[in-house]
């Protein structure tokens, strides 16, 4: 597979005027106003959801923040994409608000923050704590008084666990309700960035909002991305058509004139390489490029963490340790400024959102000269690109770039190959825009088969809300305006009644099994577990009820006499409660973070303490841990292999009634493995819950295809070991949590839940 070379010419962005605009709106901007900055503050007045696509790095979040001028005494709410980005987006908010005149007070609102504020005025809960500040800021916030507005800094996990219904059972209905009606103005920053389950709750809030009447009260709602999801893209477009009034603006120049905002980029499209062999390649182009030209800049930014610590500690080996510096979700926040002093800058994602690589001394030129990257899919692409060669407010704009990008070899498969006359960044975007490897995969599926459920629960406690109220119908209009947008054939009744199960099944998981006996039918959601599982469990029985042979009160009574099957009745709820756990979650992952000690520096550049993810921990370091300490005392010679291991009582049973079908399994493990070696560690039997949910697929000559096709395109799958009582083993394929249940719906097979209800991607 050859190497693509082509010549990306110079980029513009169409400059505006600030003719008109208010006095605190000419301060923010000065002289430098762009056409797009221009064109979403004026779209505001007469538009509900004002989308900006400007490139990355041309002043998208002033333009964001310029639309609470629409609504200037109202409550806003700005979204940032992580938590490193809240203090600084803060800075920026408060910044803005003071040069616009505006009366508001920003405040920054992260877990960790939110958890800060005094118990004694808001309350001991996070989520009480949360309402209490948006109901009265004052209480907290002195500078509130008089009634001026809150601007509020947050990120999507605490955003959509409000508006879900997600926060503690004496909170959710309060905080969700001030979520819903308190903010005049929202923002959502880099929401490109946001998952298919992601996006269904930002979808979610607009519907609301329509459906609600919030947009009639003049309420916005900002999109800020660079490299919009076609999927989302044609969602909106549905809910343009039912009344919701949206505009979008990109920077493009029709008339008048521009400013450069990019150099010319030399680029080079390369095919993945293997890793040991990737890693001396770039520890060589690095080298290179500061041997040839020792004056210039430059980046590299990778996927994968653990690469680009090796070829850090590659380029400290040749003596250029002094040369670069390190920016991964690892480093302190207070080390990133000064990583990007360094010439040299190796990065992971981390950067991809809101990172400028600003120097401390600004230079006449760009910040970065040449980049070299990876990207697995179009967004991270261009997002990445966009860094290098930027010039926007520069006055030397003609010195060109460089850049060398690593694609997926499935990329040559897909026809780049046959693309060697592409001559500048349209084809280029054409190009691109084909090769089915570079997709996102998974959203149309997900909203498609399991996406109805998740916007099931707070649906369900609309309902119980409005029950008795004018509003009450609004429920089925809300729910088929959803439908309308995401697809999909099921009823809001259907729907409706599998949440109600899984609201019993939560409920029950969570009380003693000897007040089961008296209190489960007034339990929220109780009689509706116990229905389902008695369906599940004692079907002849079910049949008899549904012949009309006996009452369902009667066979309540009667199955639910006896404390085994209480006991019976309490797993299954917690079964079920687990399996489904990941579809209520902004974030998924298998186990939870740990904290590492890191005194040799092999994750950071200096000694400390960092956060990481303990599978990447598993596979790439070796560690002391006693307690609570967790201490990485080298890297590992071998990258381990993980591999899940579980106990059944019989394997034939198993087989024939656990596999295709989600479920949360007791009894499984996580070993690390170099071969067929395990390698036992303390700290997995510490992290490993008591029941792991997801999917386990059996592999054979009719389904490998698929199963690949699932790994490849970035679905987690580990190998598991089954065996029994008896000695009996098997293995098979193990897609964990929310991969699980997308893996099974994307391959086109029935998914069999806990209950045996069965539902099929549509």
């Amino acid at each position: 597979m050859k190497p693509l070379n082509l010549t990306l010419e110079p980029a513009d962005i169409a400059v505006g005027n600030d003719v008109g605009l208010p006095a605190g709106l000419k301060r923010v901007f000065g002289s430098t106003i762009l056409q797009h900055q221009r064109a979403l503050y004026e779209a505001a007045k007469t538009h509900d959801v004002l989308i900006d696509l400007a490139p990355t790095g041309t002043g998208k979040t002033k333009a964001g923040l310029s639309v609470i001028c629409e609504n200037p005494q109202g409550n806003a709410v700005y979204i940032a994409p992580t938590n490193a980005l809240i203090d600084q987006q803060t800075a920026a908010a408060e910044a803005f608000v003071a040069a616009a005149g505006l009366p508001h007070v920003v405040k920054a609102a992260s877990a960790r923050q939110i958890q800060s504020w005094r118990s004694d005025r808001v309350g001991g809960r996070s989520g009480e704590k949360l309402y209490n500040v948006l109901r009265e800021p004052s209480i907290l916030f002195p500078e509130c008084g008089g009634g001026r507005p809150l601007l509020l800094v947050t990120n999507p996990d605490i955003f959509y666990y409000a508006a879900f219904f997600q926060y503690n059972a004496l909170d959710r209905s309060n905080l969700a309700s001030v979520f819903y009606r308190s903010f005049a103005t929202v923002i959502f920053d880099e929401f490109h960035l946001y998952d298919a389950k992601q996006l269904v709750s930002l979808l979610f809030y607009l519907v609301v909002s329509q459906v609600f009447g919030y947009f009639q009260n003049n309420r916005k709602v900002v999109l800020l991305t660079a490299t919009p999801e076609p999927a989302c893209d044609e969602a909106l477009k549905v809910l343009e058509q039912s009344g919701v009034r949206i505009h979008r603006v990109d920077g493009r120049a029709t008339v008048g004139s521009v400013t450069p905002s990019q150099t010319a980029v030399a680029l080079q499209i390369r095919p993945y390489l293997e890793k040991e062999e990737m890693i001396q390649t770039l520890v060589e182009q690095v080298c290179d490029r500061r041997q040839q030209f020792p004056k210039q800049q430059g980046a590299v930014i990778l996927d994968s963490k653990d690469t680009l610590n090796r070829i850090n500690d590659g380029l400290q080996a040749r003596g250029y340790q002094d040369d670069c510096g390190r920016i991964t979700g690892n480093t302190p926040k207070d080390k990133r400024h000064d990583a990007a002093q360094k010439p040299v800058i190796l990065a992971t994602s981390t950067v991809d959102v809101g990172f400028n690589f600003e120097r401390e001394v600004e230079g006449d030129r760009q910040n970065l000269d040449w980049l070299i990257f990876s990207a697995r899919d179009r967004f991270s692409f261009w997002q990445r690109l966009g860094r290098v060669g930027r010039v926007l407010g520069k006055p030397e704009t003609q010195i060109p770039s460089q850049a060398i990008a690593y694609l997926p070899e499935a990329a040559w498969q897909d026809g780049l190959n046959e693309s060697d006359g592409i001559t500048g960044r349209e084809q280029l975007a054409e190009t691109l825009e084909q090769l089915d490897c570079l997709r996102r995969p998974f959203l149309d599926v997900y909203w498609r088969s399991e996406a109805f459920l998740e916007i099931a629960r707070p649906l369900l406690e609309l309902e119980t809300s409005l029950e008795k109220t004018p509003g009450a119908d609004l429920i089925v209009v809300l729910y088929e305006t959803l439908q309308w947008v995401l697809g999909g054939n099921r009823d809001w009744q259907y729907y409706r009644q599998r949440m109600k199960i899984l609201q019993g099944a939560e409920n029950i998981a969570q009380k003693k099994t000897c007040k089961l006996a008296k209190d489960w039918k007034y339990i929220k959601g109780g009689r509706n577990l116990v229905k389902s599982f008695i369906q599940a469990y004692y079907p002849e029985d079910w049949e008899e009820v549904q012949r009309g042979d006996q009452s369902l009160e009667a066979l309540e009574s009667d199955i639910l006499g006896s404390a085994k099957v209480l006991q019976k009745l309490k797993e299954y709820a917690i079964v079920l409660n687990i399996s489904y756990a990941p579809l209520f979650r902004f974030r998924d992952s298998i186990l939870p973070n740990v904290t590492i000690e890191d005194p040799r520096g092999y994750l950071l550049d200096s000694c400390g303490e960092t956060s990481l993810d303990p599978l990447h921990l598993l596979r790439f370091y070796e560690f002391a841990s006693e307690g609570d300490r967790i201490v990485v005392t080298e890297r590992a010679c071998q990258t381990y292999q993980l591999r899940f291991r579980l106990q059944v009582e019989n394997l034939e049973e198993f087989s024939n009634t656990q596999l295709a079908k989600l479920s949360a399994f007791p009894n499984c493990e996580i070993t690390r493995m170099i071969g067929d070696d395990i390698r036992p560690t303390a700290l997995l039997s510490q992290l490993t819950p008591p029941l792991m949910p997801g999917v386990i697929v059996k592999e054979h000559r009719r389904n490998r295809w698929a199963i690949c096709k699932l790994q490849k395109q970035g679905l987690a799958s580990y190998p598991i070991t089954v065996q029994d009582a008896w000695g009996e083993s098997a293995t098979y394929c193990f897609f964990p949590s929310l991969d699980g249940i997308l893996a099974i719906a994307s391959a086109g097979f029935a998914l069999k839940c806990p209950d045996n209800e069965e539902f099929w991607c549509i």
